[in-house]
């Protein structure tokens, strides 16, 4: 299974998705999980239905997503891919044996208090108010965070519940550092102090921008 993450910003990303019909409609085959403070996380069945699932959610990716994520177990089993890099990599434009130089670290917080997203808008700008969007779909959590590269200890798999790391809210990614890989190792991350990191594949093109 692929798992496709949409990170957002000072919204509550969820209730932005879930109170709009199309966006509503286009999620509600999934179980929804949030693997990341403010999130929307979600399995799908291929890397090529997730990068659809992010095209056909495009018009919300672009007002109320800060980053979007996915994890391919045939590319990485603990590296998430970058919107793009999915892309590039379904459309055989870039071997996946070639996408691991150029990368995007995050630091993960854990116990970061308040609320695992931020307070709900005034409603959606069509005026729809249909069900009750904030709890909506609600599915188990998955976590891709790793430390030092690799996935939480006793979760080989990179997922589970949040409460499996002594916290009830997903950890919160915080303060991209791009970086590129030498060998087997990547440049450490001190951008803040954190014990854990999540490794984001880019393409050459987002790594420069």
């Amino acid at each position: 299974m692929t798992q496709v993450c949409f990170v957002g910003g000072e919204i509550n990303l969820r209730y932005e998705l879930l109170s709009r019909e199309t966006a509503r409609d286009a999620l509600q085959t999934y179980d929804l999980g949030t693997p990341f403070h403010n999130s929307v996380g979600v399995e799908t069945v291929s890397l090529g239905a997730a990068v659809a699932l992010a095209n056909d959610l495009n018009w919300y990716v672009v007002r109320f997503v800060e980053d979007v994520l996915v994890r391919e177990p045939s590319v990485s089993e603990t590296e998430w891919l970058s919107r793009a890099l999915a892309t590039a990599i379904r459309d055989d434009a870039v071997d996946p044996d070639e996408s691991g130089r150029f990368l995007k670290v995050y630091g993960v917080e854990r116990d970061h208090g308040g609320s695992s997203a931020p307070d709900q808008d005034d409603g959606p700008e069509d005026g729809s108010s249909e069900g009750d969007p904030t709890t909506a779909g609600q599915g188990g959590d998955e976590s891709g965070a790793t430390s030092s590269g690799g996935p939480p200890a006793g979760d080989p798999g990179g997922a589970g519940q949040a409460g499996r790391f002594g916290s009830e809210e997903p950890p919160r990614l915080v303060e991209p550092m791009y970086v590129t890989r030498t060998g087997e190792t990547i440049p450490e991350y001190d951008l803040r102090d954190v014990g854990e990191t999540l490794v984001v594949r880019v393409t050459e093109e987002e790594f420069g921008a």
